[in-house]
């Protein structure tokens, strides 16, 4: 059964507003906010500590494989059943408050033909998921996702507006790209356990032309576009911010100095508590940059990649990464975020998604998905060493 969803969206002035009435209305607790004695602050040491867990994957692409494992689940009727190929995965997506997917390509509408439609003019091809990859999203458990990437605007505006529509009918909520002006700036709030988490997703580059509404996509150009809205958020209230941000440079065991630069200086602008990265296919190092846990890949949730004999893509880009931090507020005022990393690794034939040491500690598994496994947690250990420990 699925988990009763945790997660609001609010936005603004009204998100604040809603922190206050919730504070104000709590009796007993531990001292969390220092300060003059004002009717928030006040209201703020009557209430208990709060804390939430948010967990956060890395691409996902519907590639032939990953169509042929939704097709071989789909019962009578259906094109596609992707809920069990999620499905080792779901009880850690779902023990989240804060569950976040980031879709890197856009999603089409009902009946509409998934799979490659031509070819980018700046390389690569152009990708649309089926509509069911949302549902098999939500029944794993996520709450929101992020669709800020280089594929963003594989299709046009009507990709867009596909893509957050999916969305829209099965109750996800989203962010990174927007089908109206007003959509586009309406504030990224969510209230997670009575936290107020500003959550943003951006791109760094793109694949196509951006989109002529240049509010139709959360482009970055330079820092300062994100440090607006950054500044923004803190602004309307939010207590705690969390940045996805889609990077460029592919397969990559480490970031690019150019990434790390970006990251460092954007940091040391504004107060971002985490900053989730995709975009390079593969794992990278999980680290602190000014106060800010930054993981620099997450590489792939579930993707088509890494199949025998492929000469670029190859076996690491079957691995990927759920971040997981804790965050626990703090009697002094703020918030202290504990990161781990959880290795998920996808089989090679039918593209199940594993929580490796998971289902490696699993003694009736085949020898070849142990064998498959083991390989996924070799490859990792010299980057994310950590993410080799733990089990979820």
């Amino acid at each position: 059964m699925r988990r009763l969803r945790r997660v609001g969206s609010a936005g603004g002035v009204a998100l604040t507003a809603l922190l206050v009435a919730s504070v104000a209305g709590a009796a007993g607790g531990t001292t969390s906010v220092d300060g003059p004695a004002d009717a928030t602050t006040a209201a703020a040491r009557l209430r208990p500590l709060r804390s939430f867990t948010v967990v956060a994957g890395g691409d996902v692409l519907t590639e032939n494989a990953v169509l042929a494992a939704g097709a071989a689940h789909a019962g009578p009727g259906e094109r596609y059943d992707f809920a069990p190929v999620f499905l080792p995965v779901r009880p850690i997506v779902e023990s989240a408050d804060l569950a976040i997917c980031h879709m890197e390509i856009p999603i089409g509408r009902r009946g509409e033909r998934p799979g490659v439609y031509g070819r980018s003019p700046f390389g690569g091809n152009l990708l649309l998921a089926p509509i069911e990859i949302a549902s098999g999203l939500r029944d794993t458990g996520f709450d929101r996702c992020t669709t800020a990437s280089n594929h963003s605007n594989d299709l046009g505006p009507v990709g867009i507006d596909s893509t957050l529509d999916a969305f829209d009918t099965i109750g996800l909520t989203h962010t990174g790209t927007a089908r109206t002006a007003a959509e586009a700036e309406a504030p990224q709030g969510v209230v997670v356990g009575g936290v107020a988490v500003a959550h943003l997703s951006f791109t760094r580059y793109s694949n196509t032309n951006r989109p002529a509404d240049g509010w139709r996509l959360n482009y970055a150009a330079s820092v300062d576009d994100i440090a607006a809205s950054v500044r923004t958020a803190r602004a309307a209230g939010a207590e705690v911010v969390i940045l996805s941000l889609h990077v460029s440079r592919e397969l990559d065991s480490q970031p690019s100095a150019a990434d790390r630069a970006f990251v460092t200086q954007l940091t040391a602008a504004v107060p971002i508590d985490l900053v989730v990265e995709h975009g390079p296919h593969v794992v990278q190092p999980v680290e602190q940059v000014n106060g800010a846990w930054v993981y620099w890949s997450v590489g792939n949730f579930v993707s088509g990649m890494g199949q025998p004999g492929a000469t670029r893509y190859g076996p690491p880009t079957l691995d990927g990464l759920l971040a997981r931090v804790v965050f626990a507020e703090q009697v002094g005022g703020g918030f202290r975020a504990e990161a781990s990393a959880i290795l998920v690794c996808n089989e090679i034939v039918d593209r199940t998604v594993h929580p490796a040491l998971a289902t490696l500690a699993d003694p009736g598994i085949s020898a070849s998905l142990r064998a498959e496994l083991e390989r996924c947690v070799e490859r990792t250990r010299p980057v994310v060493p950590g993410a080799t420990t733990a089990t979820g």
